[in-house]
């Protein structure tokens, strides 16, 4: 059987052998299979994150007869947050349990169940706790994201994953925005008191998705879940160290997209549809750079370009904040679109970061080629989940931040500060782990074997 010939087997479509590695392998079908793979898995992540985010729109909807106040639509928006942070672990270790092809499928159709029970509950006198429960649900559309960049980091080099992994999460962050632009021509049709045609437009895509990776993908099956591989990865510092940074770039995108337009509706007064109609903005853009923070990543070194990005990312909240305390709605915009498209920059430089370490720290062992690939593949694979779970964490401090800002302050200015000092952390952070210089050895005699280097600056 060849490298790349599907075989029946545990009742779906396998790959026996893949070696992406191998350049006549990789030229010869493995970049096509990866690419078709690639393809649809960014449709399903897509439709996973609309799933996921759509609460941040659904609360848009919710206007003074359904007798919740801001703090209130900001913990049920954290909610969502919370628990598709949660299911990522577990999403990420199901793609060798049961395949990739066969667990996007599973997972697709996972997304029904919270669609169809907010066209249930979406209506004024559904109680609070019943809101929280069906927020909750969509948190499945979270967990499509790790077992998606888990399954296609498998099936790209090395030297593609940057790219290829940038594609998939930008594709995928992209159903943010997609049904906040869904929303605001709903609101601007047929109105804020129809949010069931919202939902209506999304169960069609569910179906049709899952049917098409049922078709068009493939499982690999030389991917096994590795217990070695994930208990050393936990006992890494470096997948804690990422996972924090993650916090940062991924965190404060997902943060953000579900928190941006009702920032708006309470601190400037915005409207519903005032509000749905720069809410997408935001995160359209993050989503579409993300790819372009992978590739450059994949020539300067994801530390290098995540370290100017969290720079990049204090100066526009400096300006957001200015912008808050003076009351200057276009400032304040301009600001935040400014901070989500730094956010998808970082997305894609710290998720190429992660292979690159775990390659770096292959070749410091002393391992080469082939064997330093499947080290660098066997540990990225295991922190992945790991790395996502946590940074997508972030996301619920963000909202729980604006909710405790608006409590106190009735402003999301603290908010803010605080996110601003976070960003200076892990700005230092990246230059004291991965981007400063190590003390120089002491010189070794003309007979000594010199040992190998451990640097993380390309990574």
């Amino acid at each position: 059987m060849s490298a790349t010939t599907t075989a029946t087997r545990k009742g779906g479509r396998w790959i026996e052998q893949w070696d992406p590695e191998n350049a006549e392998f990789w030229e010869n079908g493995g970049r096509r299979t990866a690419n078709r793979n690639l393809l649809f898995s960014i449709l399903s992540e897509h439709i996973g994150f609309s799933i996921w985010t759509l609460w941040s729109v659904l609360v848009l909807f919710m206007g003074p007869q359904y007798g919740i106040d801001p703090a209130g639509k900001f913990f049920l928006v954290a909610m969502a947050t919370a628990v598709g942070s949660l299911v990522r672990v577990p999403y990420t270790f199901a793609v060798a349990r049961f395949g990739g092809r066969n667990w996007t499928v599973f997972s697709a159709l996972m997304l029904l169940l919270p669609t169809i029970a907010a066209v249930v509950v979406m209506k004024p006198g559904t109680s609070y706790s019943t809101f929280m429960l069906v927020a909750a649900l969509t948190g499945v559309g979270g967990g499509n994201f790790a077992s998606s960049m888990t399954n296609i980091n498998s099936f790209f080099p090395l030297r593609k994953k940057g790219w290829a992994l940038g594609l998939n999460a930008g594709g995928g962050n992209i159903g943010v925005p997609v049904v906040q632009l869904v929303g605001l021509l709903v609101i601007g049709t047929a109105g804020a008191a129809h949010p069931r045609i919202l939902l209506g437009a999304y169960i069609p895509l569910i179906v049709i998705v899952a049917a098409l990776a049922a078709l068009r993908m493939d499982n690999l099956a030389p991917v096994r879940n590795d217990t070695g591989a994930a208990r050393e990865a936990v006992r890494d510092p470096h997948t804690w160290i990422m996972s924090f940074l993650y916090i940062g770039t991924f965190g404060s995108f997902i943060g953000y997209s579900f928190a941006f337009g009702l920032v708006l509706q309470n601190q400037f007064a915005r409207t519903p549809l005032q509000a749905a109609s720069i809410t997408f903005i935001g995160p359209l853009l993050g989503s579409l750079i993300r790819p372009v923070g992978g590739r450059l990543a994949d020539r300067f070194g994801g530390a290098r370009i995540t370290l100017w990005n969290f720079l990049g990312m204090a100066a526009a909240t400096l300006v957001v904040i200015l912008a808050s305390v003076q009351k200057s709605l276009p400032v304040f915009t301009v600001g935040f679109i400014a901070l989500f498209v730094l956010t998808g920059l970082g997305n894609g430089s710290t998720y190429k970061m992660i292979p690159g370490i775990y390659h770096a720290k292959a070749i410091a062992k002393g391992l080469t080629g082939e064997a330093a690939a499947v080290y660098g593949r066997r540990l990225s694979g295991a922190s992945m989940g790991l790395i996502g779970a946590v940074g997508a964490l972030g996301g619920l401090g963000i909202n729980l931040a604006f909710r405790q800002s608006f409590l106190a302050a009735h402003t999301g200015t603290p908010a803010f500060v605080s996110f601003l000092a976070f960003y200076a952390v892990c700005f230092a952070l990246t230059w004291a782990v991965y981007l400063r210089r190590p003390v120089a050895p002491p010189a070794l005699s003309p007979a000594a074997e010199p040992a190998p280097q451990l640097s993380y600056a390309k990574v």
